[in-house]
Formats: C-alpha cells, structure tokens, sequence
C-alpha cells in the first residue's frame, strides 16, 4: 500500500429522497434501495424506482460486490483508484476503491465496502478489496 494523502470527499447533500441512506451509514450500516414492483436493487439512491417509477425499499445490504472496471490516477501526492462495482444485489455504482496496493487491483476482484468520513466528517461509502 503506498504511502499517500487519501483524497477528499465532498460532503454528500442529504434530502428526504436519500436520507434514509445516509442515516443508515451514520450507523456503518449500507442500504441499497430495491423497486418494491420488480424487487430489482440500484443504485444511487433515490425516492423512486427507475425502473417503474414506483415505490422504493430500503434493504441492508452486505456491501459486498465484484470490481467490474477500474481506473488507477497516480498523481503526486495522491494516488487514488476509481472503479464501477458490481454489487452481490445486482446494481453497479462508480466508487472509490481504498486501502489497498494500486498495483494488485484487478477486474472482477472481490470487495468490501468500507465507511470513510468526507470533508465534513459524514460518513461515506468506498470500498476495499475483501
């Protein structure tokens, strides 16, 4: 792992469509946000399902998932790796990937997500390799 200044996060803005989100995280839990019609995750969250437009349901998820692409950005004095990862609930959300050696990170790599506090200290979702 390379000795480096993690990157800052913005604070996330917070509504009544994500709040339930972000309270979950307060507590380090992760929900995802399921279409109650087709019982489908996705991501990001939000109040209504873009698949139907319908109702949402919050779920606990396991935060688990699978890197699907990743990108490594080594520009002193930071390094830090974007990646999108396949949830184990199917969705697929841009993330960051943390604490882990930039050279080892591989497509279809097993994750885990992990909270990292943003610039206003409100915990954020990112992840690391399980």
């Amino acid at each position: 792992m390379a000795d480096t200044k993690e990157r800052a996060i913005p604070a996330p803005l917070v509504n009544p469509e994500t709040e339930p989100f972000w309270a979950a995280a307060k507590q380090g839990k992760f929900l995802l946000p399921f279409c109650v019609e087709t019982g489908k995750a996705f991501w990001y969250p939000r109040g209504v399902s873009p698949f139907t437009l319908g109702k949402v349901e919050w779920r606990e998820s396991r935060g688990t998932g699978t890197i699907y692409s990743v990108s490594v950005m080594k520009r002193a004095p930071q390094i830090y790796a974007i990646a999108y990862v396949t949830l184990d609930e199917g969705c697929t959300m841009m993330t960051n990937i943390v604490d882990c050696d930039w050279d080892s990170l591989a497509i279809g790599q097993r994750v885990q997500v992990v909270f990292k506090p943003s610039e206003d200290g409100s915990p954020y979702p990112q992840f690391k390799p399980a």
